[in-house]
C-alpha cells in the first residue's frame, strides 16, 4: 500500500470527528499529493467490510457498516434526555433550515423557549446561521454535521419521510399543545407530563397518610360521656 495512503488511513482512524479533505491534505505535507483520489482509492477498499469510509458534507471518517447496526447495539447511560419540544424543535430546523425562532415558534403553534435551542447546541446538532435579511434582522438555525454524523446521514437529502420520523420516535404522534377537559387552558405536553407526575407524587403521599395514622376506636369512656350527654339534653 502507497506510504500517503497509509498515512490518510492512518489520520483518519485517529481522528475523533470527521476530517475535510484540506485537513488530510495539510496533515499529508505534499501539496502534490492527489488526496481525493487516494480518499476514493480508500473507500472502495473499505466497501463491503465491516467499517466503511464515508463523506459527510466534504469531511471523511470510518464508521461502522451501518448493516451491522443490530450486532454493535450497546446499551449506555444516557446523560440528558431530549424533551419531546426540544425533539419537535430538532426536526423543524432539520426540514425548515435555515428558519427563526418565530418561525419555529409558528410551526409548532406553541412558544419555544431559549433553553430548548441551548440544549440542542450543547449536543453540537444545532448552531446559529446567518441573520435574516429583514426588519429586526433574526437569527436563523441550521444543522450541524454532527447531526448528520449522529443520525447517519451523508447529506441533509437523506431525511427520511415524516411517517419515518414518527416511526423512529423524533416526532411524536401527540399534538404539540393539548387542552384540559373542563378548563379550556391549552398546555405543552412537556407541561401536561409534569403536572400528571405531580398528580401522581401527590396520590402516593395521600396513600402514605393514610397507612401511616392508626384507625381509631373510641374506648369505653368515650361512649359513656356521650351517652350522659344525650341524657342531659
Amino acid at each position: 500500500m502507497d506510504k500517503d495512503l497509509r498515512v490518510i488511513e492512518a489520520l483518519l482512524f485517529a481522528s475523533s470527528e470527521p476530517l475535510t479533505t484540506n485537513t488530510i491534505r495539510e496533515r499529508v505535507g505534499d501539496d502534490s499529493v492527489d488526496v481525493g483520489g487516494l480518499l476514493m482509492e480508500l473507500q472502495k477498499h473499505y466497501e463491503g467490510r465491516g467499517v466503511n469510509l464515508i463523506e459527510i458534507e466534504g469531511s471523511w471518517a470510518f464508521r461502522t457498516a451501518t448493516d451491522l447496526g443490530d450486532v454493535l447495539q450497546i446499551t449506555k447511560e444516557v446523560q440528558r434526555k431530549l424533551s419531546r419540544a426540544a425533539m419537535e424543535t430538532l426536526a423543524i430546523v432539520a426540514y425548515h433550515q435555515p428558519v427563526t425562532r418565530a418561525e419555529i415558534e409558528n410551526i409548532r403553534g406553541v412558544a419555544t423557549h431559549k433553553g430548548t435551542l441551548d440544549v440542542l447546541m450543547e449536543a453540537e446538532w444545532v448552531k446559529p446561521g446567518r441573520r435574516r435579511e429583514t426588519p429586526g434582522r433574526p437569527l436563523t438555525w441550521v444543522t450541524t454535521t454532527s447531526f448528520l454524523d449522529h443520525f447517519g446521514l451523508e447529506a441533509l437529502t437523506e431525511l427520511p419521510g415524516l411517517d419515518e420520523m414518527k416511526a423512529s420516535g423524533l416526532l411524536d404522534r401527540r399534538p404539540a399543545i393539548e387542552t384540559v377537559p373542563g378548563t379550556g387552558e391549552l398546555f405543552e405536553q412537556d407541561d401536561l407530563d409534569e403536572i400528571e407526575m405531580e398528580l401522581a407524587r401527590e396520590d402516593d403521599e395521600a396513600q402514605d397518610e393514610e397507612q401511616i395514622l392508626p384507625d381509631y376506636e373510641p374506648d369505653e369512656s368515650d361512649v359513656e360521656e356521650d351517652e350522659l350527654k344525650e341524657e342531659v339534653a
